[in-house]
């Protein structure tokens, strides 16, 4: 027995298969590498910029605070290693949510485009 999907691709007109192939669920990597398109695709650059930067920064603090031989150094470099690690990867998972939202707006339009077909048969 043919799926829904199958059912539905079959009864939409060329033009309609290809929105519907613009809209179906995309992988990880496929949903990541989106969010740095569109208007607003200049956001997430920076943020991987500057998290990149933090991270570059945490790892060099944590470097230092390995190779301190006294207190008062080691206390310096630990707890700037430490913010800076955690800022990074904060900026990081800042990103998520964009994705998720995505992944919702695609699903949305696909649920439209359905919807529009059936209201014209």
């Amino acid at each position: 027995m043919p799926s829904i999907d199958d059912l539905i691709k079959e009864a939409l007109t060329e033009q309609d298969s290809e929105i519907i192939k613009s809209t179906e669920e995309l992988g990880f990597f496929p949903l990541t590498m989106g969010i740095f398109r569109g208007r607003l695709g200049w956001v997430s650059w920076v943020i991987m910029l500057m998290q990149g930067a933090l991270f570059v920064a945490g790892v060099w603090a944590a470097w230092r605070f390995f190779g301190a031989g006294e207190v008062l150094p080691t206390l310096k470099w630990g707890i700037s290693a430490a913010v800076l690690l955690l800022m990074a990867g904060m900026l990081k998972f800042s990103l998520m949510p964009q994705i998720q939202a995505d992944r919702v707006l695609r699903e949305l339009k696909r649920v439209e485009l359905l919807i529009l077909h059936r209201a014209a048969k």
